[in-house]
């Protein structure tokens, strides 16, 4: 059986809106641009499915405006939705500002996404080929981290656990954290959310705290900018260069690049030549405006190739 992505986070709709900087508090800014996009859990998911691995979305999605646009995405990247609509609300919505250094700024209101019940996953079973995706925003919905964590004790058990905490979950003391860490397969952040959850004063130690942390064999992926991403394992460290551009928008370059690092995984490719072709991802995604920016697979061929020549 081939290898699918199982992702069990949330997708949002984003409305990206571009600004000089943020205002002070009680001020006002113009937006250059402004659009509603699907965003959230589905930049992993459109990555992953662009680059060949069959994607599945293990989360719940509204009735309303915002929901039939997340479905809609969903189908037109080829990502199996397996639960129905919800019928008690919409689908929630981020406000993604991105200034002028690119870097960006969230503020998210919850929807039906951030509820999840034991039956709905009733059925759902990760087999060992399966890489399962767990979000630290999940830990945070009281409504979902539960029937969550109880259904990748169980359904998802056998599934490879990918794990990336985002800004707000950057916390070991979350209920449910150490629940997920004990069985962990792959951890994915950036250097400023790996040294917040590890009260690390480096980068080299926050590498140090968290392979110490999770079980025996467990693979640190820690973005790093520019400078590209680190891989470690136990005792070992490999730095994996990044590429070279002009950034305009870092919004879902992170998710970029994990989706594509696990398709790169499932297709046969080394650990070094998936953080590659994921670093390209990423540096590609920070080029254009909006949040599901991953680029198809012969575009992200023709630009690792034209950069192995220069």
């Amino acid at each position: 059986m081939a290898a699918r992505l199982l992702y069990t986070g949330q997708v949002v709709v984003d409305l990206v809106m571009s600004v000089s900087a943020l205002p002070a508090a009680g001020q006002d800014v113009l937006a250059s641009s402004a659009a509603f996009e699907v965003g959230g859990g589905f930049n992993v998911m459109a990555a992953a499915a662009r680059h060949g691995l069959h994607t599945c979305y293990l989360g719940r999605h509204g009735v309303g405006r915002f929901g039939d646009m997340a479905r809609q995405a969903m189908q037109a990247e080829g990502i199996d939705c397996r639960l129905a609509p919800s019928t008690d609300g919409d689908t929630g919505l981020c406000v993604a500002l991105t200034d002028a250094s690119a870097e960006r700024s969230f503020i998210t209101r919850v929807g039906a996404e951030g509820v999840l019940q034991a039956e709905d996953l009733h059925g759902e079973t990760a087999t060992a080929q399966d890489w399962v995706m767990a979000s630290g925003y999940s830990l945070l919905h009281a409504d979902k981290a539960g029937p969550l964590l109880g259904w990748l004790q169980q359904g998802g058990a056998a599934g490879a656990l990918v794990f990336d905490p985002g800004p707000l979950a950057c916390n070991p003391q979350i209920p449910g954290a150490e629940q997920l860490l004990e069985r962990l397969a792959i951890w994915s952040s950036n250097r400023e959310e790996a040294l917040q959850f590890t009260a690390a004063a480096s980068l080299e130690q926050a590498l140090q705290r968290l392979t110490a942390r999770l079980p025996e064999g467990a693979l640190v992926i820690l973005r790093d900018g520019p400078q590209g991403c680190w891989l470690a394992r136990d005792d070992w460290r490999l730095q994996v260069p990044g590429f070279a551009v002009k950034a305009v928008d870092t919004n879902g370059a992170g998710d970029a690049h994990i989706g594509v690092f696990l398709a790169s995984l499932a297709a046969g490719l080394t650990e070094q030549e998936a953080a590659t072709r994921a670093n390209a991802a990423a540096a590609i995604a920070v080029t254009r405006h909006g949040p599901a920016t991953c680029p198809p697979a012969r575009e992200l061929d023709a630009f690792v190739a034209g950069q192995s020549l220069t």
